[in-house]
């Protein structure tokens, strides 16, 4: 093979795929990603629906009807995920062609940028004025690549799952990582961002309001992210800051950023919804944990009540079950991580 293109969203596949791209480090390797569906039945009004459903309230169908409005069309889900924060880590490590991320699937922009990408691999980009290969992925994740994606997680306040998925990556490009370096990491990096869970906006509006183009340039501009990393394109990571557009000619082209359209779902360094990043290491004598501290209420985030120590998940599920747990209780579950 001279190079690969690698399809996928969704939790596990990414960094699957960027696991088994890096035992192939020799390959020029561009990923595609399909983009989110457009926005349905709002996030909260799906999470009240489940609320119900578990307390007996409403029925099967109205749970069926409910899910099939949240998720009715192709692409990922529209919260915040695990499957969404892949695609935020690819644009902050420079494997997708410049604002791919949330163009949702069907649009001409979708098929335009779809196509950059095979362009893009094979090294005669758009507006490229002579061919410009396409470095090794083995080139490109380097230790500055992956505190880039370190980053980007925290300062969006991504998936906790990402701090298992992102030390498995690392560890394929030779690379040792952990979640001290994640909460070290989380001190100084800002949260810029609020979409759902961590707020009421979805990916669709965080594209809108400015997307990954905009918190990667404030986080470059504060000196929060490594500029002098190779990518897919030239230009390094500050091509990363700029939106995807058709010209008046229909022609794939790239604008600034701007400013935030709406600072309720994305703000400045100068003005994060918090100091720190969105995810935090908690430790004590039972073990350690991840939380996603940017979708816990701030009058949340100290919590005291007597503990139930579970070596397993059935365990739990069978005190819950029980009735066990009808009252003031943290579970701790060992053995998960």
């Amino acid at each position: 093979f001279d190079c690969a293109l690698m399809l996928g969203v969704c939790d596990k596949i990414v960094p699957g795929l960027l696991i088994g791209a890096l035992h192939f480090g020799h390959l020029p390797t561009v990923f595609v990603p399909a983009g989110p569906m457009t926005s349905g039945l709002p996030n909260k009004e799906k999470a009240k629906v489940r609320e119900q459903a578990a307390l007996g309230l409403v029925g099967r169908a109205e749970l069926l009807q409910a899910e099939s409005a949240a998720y009715h069309g192709e692409g990922t889900c529209t919260f915040y995920g695990t499957a969404n924060s892949n695609q935020m880590l690819l644009e902050a490590m420079g494997l997708h062609v410049p604002g791919t991320a949330f163009v949702n699937p069907g649009a001409a922009l979708r098929e335009q940028l779809t196509r950059e990408a095979a362009r893009t691999v094979l090294g005669h980009s758009e507006g490229a004025k002579s061919a410009t290969p396409c470095p090794p992925i083995g080139r490109l994740v380097d230790e500055r690549c992956i505190v880039n994606a370190m980053v980007a997680l925290l300062a969006t306040g991504g998936s906790t799952n990402h701090l298992i998925h992102w030390v498995a990556v690392a560890r394929a490009a030779g690379i040792i990582i952990d979640w001290d370096d994640f909460s070290a990491l989380s001190d100084v990096v800002p949260t810029l961002t609020r979409v759902y869970p961590n707020g009421s906006a979805d990916v669709n509006q965080f594209q809108a309001a400015g997307g990954p183009g905009y918190v990667i340039r404030e986080l470059l501009d504060a000196g929060l992210l490594h500029a002098d990393v190779l990518t897919v394109r030239p230009g390094g990571l500050r091509a990363f800051t700029r939106i995807p557009h058709a010209d008046a000619q229909g022609v794939l082209a790239w604008r600034e950023a701007g400013a935030s359209s709406d600072l309720d779902v994305v703000r400045p360094v100068t003005e994060p919804f918090s100091a720190s990043g969105g995810l935090k290491l908690l430790q004590g004598a039972l073990g350690r944990s991840v939380i996603k501290v940017s979708s816990v209420p701030a009058e949340r985030h100290v919590v005291q009540a007597p503990c139930r120590v579970f070596d397993s998940q059935d365990a739990l599920q069978a005190a819950f079950k029980a009735g066990e747990l009808d009252r003031d209780v943290v579970c701790v579950v060992r053995w998960q991580g």
